[in-house]
C-alpha cells in the first residue's frame, strides 16, 4: 500500500475479482425457525442453491505475471524445489535471497494450485509452542514489507486478533500461554471483557471472561502473497517452470538427484518436496510413505452486513475456542470457518488409497453445511448480526494434516539431500518463516534454531497409514480444545512399538505416555485408584503416586521400562575416529561409559548421547526416544561426508532396556548374576557384558535418577522374563515400579540437564553448564570445536541457574517467564516438584549478572509470580557423590 492510501476494511482480495461458480448443496431439513443465514440454504425439500466461490484471481500489473509461464527445464541445478504453493515459493525466494545460485522451482500446473489458492489467509503471532512463535513472527514481518520490496500487492490486513475464553479452564490456559509469550518476541496481552467489547463491538459478551489479544495479527491474500514471493524469487534468479510435473526422482552415486519431468531431466544437488497434498506421491518416488492425510476444510463468506459496513475500522479476527471456529471481516461482510469434531469431520480417504486425481488443482470439494451446523449456530450466538446475513460463498477445499498437526520440515534420514516442507495445516502463516528457516539450514549446514517438533524423522516405520488416518482425525478435531501440560492423546495407540512388559505394567496400574511410537509408564496408580489421564494446570491425580515412586527409588529399589531409548551400534574400522569427530567429549575407554554431545558448527548442542564402549571399534550409542532419528540422521550424514569406514545400525526396535535403581538395586541384581557388582569390580560409568537371570545383557552402571543403579540392555524378546526375574528377586527388598514422572523429579533434584530443555540448538554447552563434558583441547578436530573455543574466549551473556521455588498447588514445568524488579529477565527450561525437599525446583536461563547463588527472582505460573532463589546445585547429592563424601569405614 502506497503512502497516503487508505486500506479498505476486510478487502482481502484487494481489487481482484472473485470468479463465482454455482453448485447444489444438499442438506437435511431443519426447523423453519432458523435464522436467515441458515434458511437461505434450505428449500422446502431441504436443498437449495447457493454461491460457492472458487477464488481464482487474475493478477493485475504484477511483476510475477509479467513473466510468461515456462515449462522448459534446464539440465542442472543446485536446488530443485518441487511445488509452487506459498511454502515452495517462499523456500525458493529465501534460498535466492541468501545467495544460493541455481535454484529451480517446478510446479505441476500453476502457482498456488492445491491448498494455497483457497486458504482463508489467517496470520497470527500466536502459537502454543515456543520456537514456532519465531516462525510466525518472521512471516508477519516479512509480509509487512514484501509489497515494498517486490512491487506486488499482497492484500495484508493487520486488525489484530482475539482468542476468547468463556470457561475458567480456558482462563487458566490463557495465563499458561501468557507466561510462555512474555520472554519471546510475540506481541501479546491478556485483556478483559471491556477491552474485548471495545475492539469487537458486535460481539455477544455472555460468558466471555478474558481474551488473548495479538496486535498485528490479521489476514493476507494467499494468491497475492505467493505471486509476490515468486516475483522476489525471479528477481534474484530463480527459474520457475510451470506446468512441469515431476514424474521421477533417481538418486545418483554422488548423492545427488535426477529430477525427471515431461520436459527433460534436471541433475540437482538437492531436492525439496513442498508439494502439499501431493507430497505423498512425490515421497513414493523415493520410497517413502509420508504420513499425510487430506482433510476437508470449509469456510463461509457472507454478503455485506450493514452493521459491519458502518464500523469505523476493520474488526479483529475472533477465535471462539469453545465454538471451535475462526471469524474475520471479509470486505463488509464476515468470513468464518469451523473445525468440526473428530466424529463429524471428513477425510478424503480415496486419495489415500488411489492417490490425488492427476488433474486436481484449483478445484473444490462438495460443500456440506450440515456438518458444520453446530459451529454456525455458535457463531450466530456469539456474533448476532450473522443471524440475518446472507451467504454468498462456501469454500470446501483440501488441507493436509500430519498425525500430530505439525508440519514436517527438514532433511530426511536415510536419503541424502532429500528435504521436505510438507504437512502444513496453517501454511500461510508458516510459509515465510519456514522458507527462511530451511534456507538458513541449507546454506549454513545446521538448523538456525531448535524445531525438533517439526523434524520429519519423528515419524518412523511404526507410523502406519492406519495410524496416520486416525491421528489426523483426532488432531483436526482437537484444534481448539484446552491445551494442558503433559497432554496425552489416545487415538491410534498402542502402535506395534510396545515393550515385552507393556501388558504386565498396564495390569499393575501404569498410566502410559506416548514416546516416538512407544508406550512408556509415566506413573503407577496405587490399588483402588484409576490410572487415567486427568488433565489439569495444577497438581492432579498423579501427584501423590509419583511421590511414592520417588521414595521407592530413594529408599529401596525400583524398576523402570526404558525400552523407548534410541539405540545405535557404531562399529567398523573407523568407529572411534568417527566418534572422535562427532563428539565434544573425550571418548570413553573400552568397558567405560560417558555422556557426550553432538555440537553444530557454530557451537550449539545438537544432541546428547550416552557412549558405551562395548568392544574393540564398537560403541553402543544411546539417546532419548524423541531424538532417535534426529540424531541418527546427523551421525549417518557426517559418516558419509567424511568417508568413514563404519557401520551405523539402528537397534532401537531390537533391544529392550530395563533400569534398576535405588540403594538396594545391587542386592537384587546379585541374586540374578554371577558377575561381581561391588564398587571395585563394577564402578560407576562402566559397561560390561553379563548374564542376568540367564539372559545376555549389556549392563551399564548409570541411572538418570542419580541413585545407585544399572541400565540393562538386552534382546527385546527377553524383556518379560528379565522383568519377572527382577521383581521376584527383589520381593523381600520392597521392589516396585516407577515411571517417567518420578525419574524427572529425581533428575531435577540432582540437577541433571536434559536435552531438549536445558540444551538444544538454541544453546551453547557453556551457558548450559556442560563444561565437564566439553573437551575443547582434545586432539581430535570435532565438529564445532573452533566455535566453542571462540565462545569460551568471548564469554557468556547468560547462564543456566538452578532455582528453588515457593508455590502452592502449581509447579513449573519449563518455558515460564522469569521476572526480576518488575521485568522479564529470562525463562525456565524445565521444572518439577522435589518430593525429597518438599518444594518446587526449576532450571532457568538468566543474565550472567543475575546468576549468583542467593539471587532472588520470580517465576510466573498461571498469572501469579512466585518467589524463587538461585540455589547451589544439586539440591540432592547423587549416590556416587554421597559415597565419596563418606569417611572410610575404619576412620576414628
Amino acid at each position: 500500500m502506497r503512502a497516503g492510501e487508505r486500506r479498505q476494511p476486510g478487502n482481502t482480495r484487494g481489487s481482484l475479482p472473485l470468479q463465482i461458480t454455482r453448485q447444489t448443496l444438499l442438506l437435511s431439513p431443519v426447523a423453519s425457525s432458523l435464522p436467515r443465514m441458515l434458511r437461505l440454504l434450505l428449500g422446502a425439500s431441504g436443498s437449495a442453491r447457493v454461491l460457492v466461490s472458487a477464488p481464482v484471481r487474475q493478477m493485475q500489473s504484477s511483476s510475477a505475471a509479467s513473466t510468461p509461464p515456462s515449462s522448459s527445464v534446464q539440465d542442472s541445478a543446485e536446488t530443485v524445489v518441487i511445488g509452487g504453493g506459498c511454502v515452495g515459493v517462499s523456500v525458493a525466494y529465501h534460498l535466492a535471497r541468501a545467495g544460493a545460485s541455481g535454484v529451480v522451482l517446478l510446479e505441476k500446473s500453476e502457482l498456488t494450485a492445491g491448498s494455497t489458492w483457497h486458504a482463508a489467509g489467517l496470520t497470527t503471532y500466536f502459537h502454543p509452542g515456543i520456537n514456532l512463535k519465531k516462525i510466525h513472527h518472521y512471516s508477519i514481518k516479512l509480509y509487512e514489507q514484501l509489497e515494498r520490496e517486490t512491487g506486488q500487492a499482497v492484500g495484508f490486513h493487520q486488525p489484530g486478533s482475539i482468542r476468547l475464553a468463556t470457561t475458567p479452564e480456558r482462563v487458566d490456559e490463557f495465563h499458561y500461554q501468557m507466561t510462555r509469550a512474555r520472554w519471546n518476541v510475540t506481541p501479546q496481552s491478556l485483556i478483559g471483557p471491556d477491552k474485548i467489547q471495545e475492539l469487537f463491538p458486535l460481539l455477544n459478551m455472555d460468558q466471555v471472561l478474558a481474551g488473548i489479544y495479538n496486535p498485528g495479527d490479521g489476514h493476507i491474500d494467499p494468491y497475492s502473497l505467493t505471486m509476490a514471493l515468486a516475483a522476489g524469487a525471479r528477481q534474484r534468479g530463480v527459474r520457475i517452470s510451470q506446468p512441469a510435473p515431476v514424474t521421477g526422482l533417481t538418486p545418483t552415486p554422488q548423492g545427488h538427484w535426477d529430477v525427471h519431468t515431461p520436459h527433460g531431466t534436471i541433475r540437482a544437488q538437492r531436492v525439496i518436496n513442498c508439494t502439499g497434498f501431493w507430497a505423498r506421491e512425490v515421497g513414493r518416488l523415493v520410497g517413502l510413505e509420508h504420513p499425510l492425510v487430506p482433510i476437508h476444510h470449509q469456510y463461509v463468506v457472507t454478503a455485506t452486513i450493514p452493521e459491519v459496513a458502518a464500523l469505523p475500522r476493520e474488526l479483529p479476527v475472533i477465535r471462539d475456542l469453545e465454538g471451535s471456529y475462526y471469524l474475520r471481516q471479509e470486505r463488509q461482510g464476515l468470513l468464518f470457518g469451523p473445525y468440526e469434531s473428530a466424529e463429524r469431520m471428513k477425510i478424503q480417504e480415496e486419495w489415500l488409497e488411489s492417490g490425488v486425481p492427476k488433474d486436481f488443482g484449483k478445484e473444490l470439494f462438495e460443500s456440506d453445511l450440515e456438518r458444520i451446523m453446530p459451529h454456525m449456530e455458535a457463531a450466530m450466538q456469539r456474533v448476532p448480526v450473522l443471524q440475518k446475513a446472507e451467504i454468498v460463498s462456501v469454500v470446501a477445499g483440501p488441507i493436509t494434516y500430519t498425525p500430530d498437526l505439525l508440519p514436517m520440515l527438514g532433511p530426511h534420514v536415510g536419503l541424502a539431500n532429500y528435504w521436505v516442507a510438507v504437512g502444513f495445516g496453517y501454511g500461510i502463516i508458516h510459509a515465510g518463516g519456514v522458507g527462511k528457516y530451511l534456507s538458513d539450514w541449507i546454506m549454513k549446514g545446521q538448523p538456525p534454531f531448535d524445531l525438533i517438533e517439526l523434524d520429519p524423522n519423528r515419524f518412523g516405520k511404526w507410523t502406519t497409514p492406519e495410524y496416520a488416518l486416525v491421528k489426523a482425525r483426532e488432531s483436526y478435531g482437537a484444534n481448539n480444545i484446552v491445551g494442558y501440560p503433559k497432554e496425552e492423546r489416545v487415538a491410534g495407540r498402542p502402535t506395534q512399538r510396545v515393550s515385552g512388559v507393556y501388558h504386565a505394567l498396564l495390569h499393575k496400574g501404569a498410566s502410559m505416555g506416548f514416546h516416538a511410537g512407544w508406550e512408556q509408564p509415566h506413573w503407577f496408580a496405587p490399588p483402588g485408584q484409576r490410572a487415567e489421564y486427568r488433565p489439569s494446570f495444577r497438581r492432579t491425580n498423579w501427584f501423590e503416586a509419583v511421590g511414592r515412586e520417588c521414595r521407592l527409588v530413594m529408599e529401596a529399589v525400583g524398576v523402570i521400562d526404558l525400552t523407548p531409548f534410541g539405540k545405535f551400534l557404531l562399529s567398523g574400522k573407523d568407529a572411534t575416529r568417527l566418534a572422535d569427530r562427532l563428539f565434544a567429549n573425550a571418548l570413553p575407554k573400552e568397558g567405560h561409559t560417558n555422556i557426550s554431545h553432538l555440537v553444530t558448527p557454530d557451537g550449539r548442542v545438537y544432541g546428547e548421547l550416552t557412549l558405551n564402549h562395548v568392544g574393540p571399534q564398537q560403541m553402543l550409542l544411546v539417546t532419548g526416544s524423541g531424538s532417535e532419528l534426529h540424531d541418527l540422521r546427523w551421525i549417518e550424514e557426517h559418516a558419509a561426508a567424511g568417508g568413514f569406514e563404519v557401520s551405523v545400525r539402528n537397534v532401537t526396535d531390537d533391544m529392550g532396556v530395563l533400569g534398576v535403581a535405588g540403594p538396594l538395586s545391587r542386592r537384587v541384581l546379585a541374586r540374578l548374576t554371577d558377575a561381581a557388582l561391588d564398587d571395585d569390580a563394577f564402578r560407576f560409568l562402566r559397561c560390561r557384558a553379563v548374564h542376568v537371570a540367564g539372559r545376555a545383557v549389556t549392563a551399564v552402571r548409570i541411572s538418570y535418577t542419580g541413585e545407585l543403579g544399572w541400565e540393562l540392555y538386552h534382546q527385546r524378546e527377553d524383556t518379560g522374563a528379565l522383568y519377572s526375574a527382577l521383581m521376584e528377586a527383589g520381593r523381600e527388598f520392597g521392589i516396585g515400579d516407577f515411571g517417567a514422572y518420578a525419574m524427572n523429579s529425581l533428575r531435577m533434584e540432582k540437577a541433571f540437564r536434559a536435552w531438549g530443555a536445558e540444551m538444544n540448538c538454541d544453546t551453547n554447552p557453556f551457558e548450559a553448564g556442560l563444561q565437564p563434558f566439553i573437551k575443547v583441547n582434545k586432539d581430535a578436530d570435532f565438529i564445532g570445536k573452533e566455535a566453542l573455543q571462540r565462545i569460551k574466549r568471548e564469554g557468556l551473556t547468560r547462564h543456566l541457574v538452578y532455582l528453588t521455588l515457593d508455590t502452592d498447588d502449581v509447579d513449573p514445568e519449563g518455558n515460564e517467564s522469569v521476572w526480576c524488579n518488575g521485568k522479564v529477565v529470562g525463562n525456565t527450561t524445565s521444572g518439577a516438584y522435589s518430593y525429597t525437599a518438599g518444594h518446587s525446583v526449576a532450571f532457568a536461563y538468566v543474565p550472567v549478572e543475575l546468576s549468583l547463588v542467593g539471587q532472588h527472582v520470580e517465576v510466573e505460573l498461571l498469572g501469579k509470580n512466585y518467589p524463587a532463589t538461585v540455589a547451589k546445585e544439586p539440591l540432592v547429592l547423587t549416590q556416587p557423590t554421597r559415597q565419596r563424601m563418606q569417611p572410610p569405614a575404619n576412620a576414628a
